[in-house]
């Protein structure tokens, strides 16, 4: 293939930007592997992708741009709901009935429980009789009145901005379960782990890690590659993930760390 050949470049410079986005950064010479060209096509596609603001440019590759920020809950439900409504519904479709599950904070997670009320009141026996356990108020609202669930909210510090529990009070109660399934919300997934905006956050989802014993986390694409202020913890300890859309650089990732990717709507 000539790699100087216009229509090829733009195609390889899209891939190493989803490439990059995916891993969080990357080097020069991984990428001229990954990509079969020479480093010196490497650097020149990097500061075409650097100029034009995809990713930024250092000494020896390049770093994803992903800046993050805890926008306000009314906010991020407007964002990405469609692909949010496809990943709760893949979500959904990992459960049994009799389950235990820990259903965590935020919009993507909050789906998922909007998709168990959506799949009760049809009547498929397949979500009945499951335990829920949450720390999220919006999720609890979700699936109270559902009949054959049994729900248990967290007590501990609301933090309003997020609609969930914090705390030292909820750390103490989540030492009382155990969870088949959970189900953890985050805002950032590279190769340096998963993360949040805030340690109280991070705290409380880490601490479900420990107790589950099949962790689950959804996120849709503007997620992939990026990092977040409050790691969470490593990707060796998630094991399934449900995303949206493919991203070349997370479905490397999680072949590394062995996890299991699954596409919402394939």
């Amino acid at each position: 293939m000539n790699t100087s050949t216009p229509v090829f470049a733009d195609e390889r410079q899209q891939r190493i930007a989803e490439f990059v986005a995916g891993r969080g950064r990357a080097r020069i010479g991984e990428l001229a592997a990954q990509f079969a060209v020479t480093e010196q096509t490497v650097r020149k596609d990097l500061r075409v992708l650097h100029d034009a603001g995809v990713l930024k440019r250092t000494h020896g590759g390049a770093i994803a741009l992903h800046p993050l920020v805890d926008r306000e809950l009314a906010g991020r439900e407007a964002t990405n709901q469609e692909a949010k409504q496809r990943i709760g519904r893949a979500c959904l479709e990992l459960l049994r009935q009799g389950d235990s599950a820990f259903f965590d904070s935020g919009t993507t997670v909050a789906s998922i429980a909007h998709a168990l009320k959506a799949a009760h009141h049809a009547s498929n026996s397949r979500y009945r009789n499951l335990s829920v356990l949450t720390s999220a108020l919006d999720v609890a609202r979700e699936v109270a009145d559902l009949a054959t669930i049994e729900h248990v909210l967290l007590g501990g510090q609301l933090r309003t901005q997020g609609g969930a529990v914090v705390g030292a009070l909820a750390l103490e109660n989540l030492q009382r379960f155990t969870v088949e399934v959970a189900f953890i919300g985050v805002s950032g997934f590279s190769e340096a782990g998963i993360s949040v905006a805030t340690v109280a956050d991070a705290q409380v989802k880490a601490a479900v890690i420990e107790r589950a014993r099949h962790v689950v986390v959804p996120f849709d694409s503007s997620k992939a590659g990026a990092t977040d202020f409050a790691r969470i913890c490593s990707l060796d300890e998630v094991d399934t993930v449900v995303m949206d859309l493919a991203a070349p650089g997370i479905e490397e990732l999680c072949r590394a760390h062995e996890i299991r990717l699954i596409i919402a709507g394939d």
